[in-house]
């Protein structure tokens, strides 16, 4: 479930207030470990990031790396709410934008991942 209100830091916001998301339910592989992104002051989404996942002691953390060499670390959320950044970084804007997708905002970067978005 993708609810308002959150983890310090983190605002979540949901399109459909009967749907929920889960990230990280399946691999990513299945779209080449690349997902589309809009760094920096890009105004338009490309497929340039790439994604890695690592299973730690806190859960599923995903690693957004941008073509710049720059990365944010997001970290798999158990609630639904999508991800939350994994670092202490800025709060993270987690939206349903489709069956199987969210996009995650956070200090003007975005980043569209596939997800399984179900209702509750």
């Amino acid at each position: 479930m993708v609810a308002a209100g959150a983890l310090a830091g983190c605002e979540a916001r949901e399109r459909d207030p009967g749907a929920a998301a889960k990230v990280g339910q399946r691999k990513f592989g299945g779209r080449g470990g690349n997902v589309e992104c809009a760094t920096g002051d890009a105004a338009t989404f490309s497929r340039s990031c790439s994604l890695d996942q690592t299973e730690t002691a806190r859960g599923l953390v995903l690693t957004v790396h941008h073509g710049d060499g720059g990365f944010r670390r997001l970290l798999v959320t158990k609630d639904g709410r999508g991800v939350v950044p994994a670092d202490g970084a800025a709060g993270a804007h987690v939206s349903i934008i489709g069956t199987n997708e969210i996009e995650v905002a956070i200090d003007g970067d975005r980043y569209r991942l596939p997800a399984v978005v179900g209702t509750r």
